[in-house]
């Protein structure tokens, strides 16, 4: 530990963050102080992170860090004094008193919001765990809306929605790209990182109907499946391999075949013109999709089908937004700041045992561990900090065509690092894209502007960080946002 009567030498081969899944964890000091650092086994003992002092509160200090899975150890350097939290876990160590937590992530649901007076007597009767109060709230009164508001907010969304159709979707004008099942697996995600979409519908001409999607996700699994197996990507077998080919060994890899063994078409799913916007919205959730396919057919067996447009919760969204922010009659729950609000994945504190599993990734982790991270988490997107723990950029699945371009494919994604993999495309998108990859917002921004926010193209979640740090602090997606607004 970095004190006169602790020796750092015994810890110089600290942990290293290289390639390891973090996970970010919210510390506090409770205790008051003019300067206070933390340190732990996390870093080795080789490192002080600063504190920030919670405004509104001389005595409250707070930082967050990303650990990776296991037991730790920390303590606090308060006024040049090492010092630990005795309301929190704590045992006698080769540094004398340490306290103690465990990481463990675990899937789990996103906690109700309690009310201040709720937060204020949790703190008395639970051990001291100051650590389950946010900065915002711990001095400050809680915004609050009724359930009987929250339920009539909710109504009368659910009222708009289902008022208005998957017509009220369609741009002027526009194009929507969709690939013919037999074309190469390479030049299927050529096609979808040229065009800058995450997905295509695909047609097969020899049924004349839209037989299902090729995404993003597809080009992540090929690449698992060759590294599980270890083996790389030729050009030759992406060249030859038809997308037709794909999906169904894709069938077999997933176990989705019948009694005979033979693979189990899926039906496409899809919405049509005339389907209110409720049930669009809905079957995006249900079936865990970015996107489904608007198709109009004039004939009752559904022959000739034309695709018109690929809808998204982002379109519903601006929709909601562009209708009730000029309505004369606002909508409580869209004042209201995210923090107030049950929505949204956010970094664990020391001593929590509910949250989703959260994560991030340094730029020097492995692309194969952020792949892996992508498809298990079953997220679009992982955030990637620096040292500091500070946003720099994020990794979406859809980054995972750019390695078809310069045969990207073909290296080892055990060596290759997430920023390598992002250099690939970097240089061949367009310079307002490149600033637009990190969408970020605040913890007292209001849920209509985050929602504004989200309505744009190409943007499915928000990273939240620390004003002025940029440190993470949570991340909100277009799905979280609709979970709450239909309850």
């Amino acid at each position: 530990m970095l004190a006169s009567d602790m020796n750092p030498a015994r810890f110089s081969g600290g942990v290293t963050t290289s390639g390891v899944v973090l996970f970010p964890i919210q510390f506090t000091w409770p205790h008051g102080g003019r300067s206070v650092f933390l340190s732990g086994s996390f870093n080795g003992w080789t490192e002080l992170v600063p504190m920030s002092q919670v405004e509104g509160s001389s005595n409250v200090f707070q930082a967050v860090y990303a650990v990776s899975h296991g037991s730790h150890e920390y303590k606090f350097l308060v006024d040049g004094e090492w010092r630990h939290d005795e309301r929190q876990p704590h045992k006698n160590g080769e540094y004398g008193i340490v306290n103690t937590f465990e990481a463990r992530p675990m899937p789990m649901e996103v906690p109700h919001v309690q009310s201040h007076s709720d937060i204020m007597h949790s703190m008395e009767v639970d051990n001291g765990l100051a650590h389950r109060v946010s900065a915002v709230v711990l001095n400050q009164t809680m915004p609050r809306i009724s359930e009987e508001d929250v339920q009539a907010s909710r109504h009368r969304i659910s009222v708009y929605l289902t008022g208005h159709t998957a017509y009220d979707l369609l741009p002027e004008s526009g194009k929507v790209v969709a690939l013919d099942v037999a074309l190469p697996v390479k030049q299927a995600f050529h096609i979808l990182s040229e065009q800058g979409i995450p997905l295509a519908p695909l047609w097969d001409f020899c049924k004349e109907k839209f037989v299902g999607v090729i995404s993003a996700s597809d080009f992540i699994l090929i690449l698992r499946e060759l590294l599980k197996h270890r083996s790389t990507l030729t050009e030759e077998e992406l060249e030859t391999h038809s997308i037709a080919a794909w999906k169904q060994g894709k069938a077999y890899m997933t176990g989705h075949v019948d009694g005979h063994g033979r693979p189990i078409p899926k039906d496409l799913i899809y919405v049509r013109p005339c389907d209110n916007l409720k049930d669009v919205a809905l079957k995006i959730l249900q079936n865990g999709v970015a996107i489904v396919p608007v198709i109009h057919s004039s004939s009752e067996d559904g022959s000739h089908p034309q695709l018109l447009h690929l809808a998204s919760l982002a379109g519903i969204l601006k929709c909601i937004c562009r209708y009730f922010k000029h309505c004369p009659n606002p909508l409580p729950i869209l004042q209201l700041p995210i923090y107030a609000i049950p929505v949204g994945t956010w970094v664990p504190r020391i001593g929590e045992t509910s949250g989703r599993q959260f994560a991030m990734l340094r730029l020097t982790a492995s692309l194969s561990s952020a792949l892996t991270m992508l498809v298990e988490a079953k997220v679009s997107s992982i955030p990637i900090v620096d040292d500091n723990d500070s946003l720099v950029d994020i990794y979406r699945r859809s980054d995972i065509t750019a390695l078809a371009k310069g045969r990207g494919y073909t290296h080892n994604l055990n060596e290759m690092t997430v920023h390598q993999a992002l250099q690939w495309g970097q240089d061949s998108n367009p310079p307002y894209e490149r600033t637009q990859r990190c969408q970020m917002c605040l913890r007292t921004d209001t849920l209509l502007k985050v929602m504004e926010q989200l309505s744009n193209p190409g943007v499915r979640q928000l990273v939240i960080v620390e004003a002025g740090s940029n440190r993470v602090e949570g991340i909100i997606s277009l799905t979280d946002i609709f979970r709450f607004l239909l309850g």
